[in-house]
């Protein structure tokens, strides 16, 4: 939880309490005050959630990638030959693929 979703709790609970603070004196004012503080709390707790969401993602394909190269490297390491011709055969399908006719 970072400090965007921090804050749009702080300014939440303020809402609910000036809401709670107009009902308790009649202060139609105070009550909307508090209601819009309380919808935008809400949209920047929802901002903050998506951002959470997006670094775990970023950080999750980080470690796939790092994988799949350490994956690619061993068995390049190990089997040469074979990557050898893997790589040739695919440039060469590659290559015919963009051949003019």
């Amino acid at each position: 939880m970072d400090t965007t979703r921090t804050s749009a709790a702080v300014k939440n609970a303020s809402g609910k309490i000036e809401e709670g603070f107009g009902q308790v004196t009649g202060d139609v004012k105070s009550q909307i005050e508090g209601t819009v503080k309380q919808a935008s709390a809400a949209a920047q707790d929802l901002y903050g959630q998506a951002r959470d969401a997006t670094l775990e993602t970023a950080a999750t394909v980080r470690e796939g990638a790092v994988s799949a190269e350490d994956k690619v490297r061993h068995f390049i390491e190990e089997k040469p030959y074979t990557a050898m011709i893997a790589a040739l055969a695919l440039g060469w399908v590659l290559g015919r693929t963009h051949r003019p006719y």
